[in-house]
């Protein structure tokens, strides 16, 4: 089959994105794929029919490659993809919607409260209370987040995070490991634990070599081990993901919170759904090669 590897765009996570899909790309040609490298930033959307593509491995991270807007075009081309769907795409895209759908479900999620220019920061923190984080409410890998100790704080990671989406959420902060698990299809990967020496696991973290350390499998006891893993594979059904997706969230010692769902997570070799692969038996290019095959429209 003929593939066009979507991977680079114009988003604030380009750099990833490239990584990713230089990666996927090696791995499908050295598995027999007849893979071809494809930049929306250097090619129009009339260049993917003119390709005459049979499927489409979305390897974009952020605005326009896991919001929904590129599966809606590739819906309309009819040209089957990678990963979730269209509206599964931009709810687990939109961290405010996700967590009113969890909460409609009983799914646990820290507490939060939307921030605006009109909001009383000081009130917020004293509600909440410090620590806590406050994010843009779409944005992928901790772009324009900020981990707060103080109110006073508040103003500087609101102006930050505004920059990036005009919907900001300040969230508690659940003490506690921070924890990952990948579901592949319907099967829910080991979890995974993530330590760093930075203030969170923020991009740097994610990305830059010795930025994290990642223990797997998880030093949880076999019951909290199947409790996290439920919840993530009930989060991802939740939100009417399919496919591939990480799910992430803390564990304070007496419950999991959920803190969202990636519909494309990342592909680089610090990345975490490929690790939790390995550790399966999987190899990277059977992971690829899995993610392709399950491509489809009409989700």
């Amino acid at each position: 089959m003929k593939v066009a590897v979507i991977f680079g765009g114009k988003t604030a996570e380009r750099d990833v994105s490239l990584k990713s899909g230089a990666l996927v790309l090696g791995a499908l040609r050295a598995r027999g794929v007849d893979a071809h490298a494809f930049d929306p930033a250097e090619k129009g959307l009339e260049a993917l029919i003119a390709g005459r593509y049979e499927r489409a491995f979305i390897a974009l991270h952020g605005r326009f490659g896991e919001d929904g807007t590129l599966q809606g075009a590739l819906e309309w081309l009819g040209i089957p993809y990678t990963g979730s769907g269209v509206l599964a795409s931009a709810l687990a895209m939109d961290k405010l919607r996700t967590k009113l759908l969890w909460h409609a479900e009983g799914l646990p999620t820290p507490p939060y409260e939307v921030l605006g220019k009109e909001s009383n920061l000081e009130a917020v923190a004293k509600r909440l209370r410090t620590p806590l984080f406050v994010k843009p409410a779409s944005e992928g890998s901790s772009v324009g987040m900020t981990k707060v100790r103080a109110a006073a704080g508040l103003d500087e990671a609101y102006a930050l995070a505004v920059n990036y989406d005009p919907v900001v959420i300040a969230e508690k902060f659940i003490d506690g490991p921070e924890l990952t698990a990948a579901i592949l299809g319907d099967d829910v990967l080991p979890v995974i634990r993530i330590e760093t020496p930075r203030e969170f696991y923020d991009y740097e973290a994610k990305y830059a070599a010795g930025g994290s350390t990642h223990i797997l499998p998880a030093a949880l006891k076999p019951a909290q081990a199947d409790r996290a893993m439920k919840l993530s594979l009930e989060a991802h059904r939740v939100l009417g993901c399919r496919g591939v997706s990480r799910a992430d969230l803390r564990f304070n010692g007496d419950e999991f919170y959920m803190l969202e769902v990636n519909t494309q997570p990342g592909m680089t070799g610090t990345s975490l759904v490929p690790e939790l692969a390995a550790h399966s038996g999987r190899s990277f290019g059977e992971l690829v090669k899995w993610i392709v095959e399950d491509a489809s429209c009409n989700r």
